[in-house]
């Protein structure tokens, strides 16, 4: 049993990216279970092992590390695609030959199911012919899509933001550049690791739906899941990197270190810290003290204006 702390290496990690991860590290000790860090780069172009050694060093100044070796996706791909061509055996892809400005514009134009999630796929090459297949693939190699059961509803009680349904889509499961699609490789990688409690940020809460439905699919455990408030900016739009994201490095620059981020990260938790801690050993005992991730606010946290 394992709770995980699951970033793309591709940056540094932001404000609202190690609060996420100290929440996860204070889950995974207040169940008693291991806590995992694993690194999601399949972004082949984005992501880096530099990225990755800075994150994990960040990680490591809040003394938040991984009991057990930390695994990449980029080297996993056969298990990926294994368990997709196993999909496909039981009729369950169908290729896909749109464009991403392509899908966009279907989007656009289309008067989905009302239970779908927002930007789901129209299914436009759901049915196509053999002989159209085979036209389309002069111009373009297809993406596998999975092909979900018309009016497919899953729903997940989340320990932060409680009832959450949402439809199943065909959602892709290895892109035309044959990358394995993010879906399939956290619930595989999950599974193989035996994560039985996922927190991670709120924007990844519609994915949700998709995931239990391939974990189905897949015959693998559905972990609990506990979906935390973004950080954001003063004016309410989400920490990124073009968008008010602070950094230990850039703290750093200003005279702030690891000690005032877990501070910060205790005060948004509702840890009064009276008197400061003097240690970021005693920040996290006090944090882990009664912890309780259902307990989280569901609000969104604004970021502090340090300077």
């Amino acid at each position: 049993m394992s709770g995980r702390f699951a970033p793309s290496p591709t940056g540094d990690l932001h404000l609202g990216n190690l609060r996420t991860a100290v929440i996860a590290w204070l889950a995974a000790r207040a169940a008693g279970v291991d806590f995992i860090i694993r690194m999601e780069d399949l972004d082949i172009v984005q992501a880096s092992p530099e990225h990755e050694r800075s994150q994990l060093a960040d990680l490591a100044a809040l003394e938040i590390t991984s009991d057990v070796e930390v695994i990449r996706q980029s080297e996993r791909f056969d298990r990926y695609h294994a368990a997709i061509d196993d999909l496909t055996a039981r009729g369950l892809t169908y290729e896909c030959f749109c464009s991403r400005r392509e899908v966009r514009a279907e989007i656009e134009n289309s008067t989905s199911a009302p239970h779908l999630p927002p930007g789901s796929y129209p299914g436009t090459c759901r049915d196509l012919t053999d002989a159209q297949r085979v036209r389309r693939a002069r111009d373009r190699p297809p993406a596998l899509r999975l092909r979900a059961p018309d009016g497919e509803v899953m729903t997940v009680v989340d320990q932060v933001a409680g009832e959450f349904a949402g439809g199943v889509d065909d959602t892709v499961l290895r892109r035309n550049d044959g990358v394995p699609s993010y879906n399939v490789a956290v619930v595989l990688d999950d599974a193989a690791q035996g994560v039985t409690q996922v927190v991670r940020g709120d924007d990844l809460l519609s994915s949700t739906p998709r995931q239990i439905h391939l974990q189905r699919l897949f015959d693998v455990a559905t972990p609990t899941y506990a979906h935390v408030p973004l950080v954001i900016g003063g004016d309410g739009e989400r920490l990124s990197k073009r968008h008010g994201s602070v950094t230990l490095g850039d703290l750093a620059h200003i005279g702030l270190g690891p000690l005032d981020v877990l501070t910060w990260i205790g005060h948004t938790l509702g840890r009064a810290f009276e008197p400061r801690p003097e240690s970021i050993e005693d920040a996290l005992a006090a944090m882990l003290d009664r912890f309780d991730v259902r307990t989280l606010a569901s609000d969104p946290v604004v970021a502090p204006l340090w300077s």
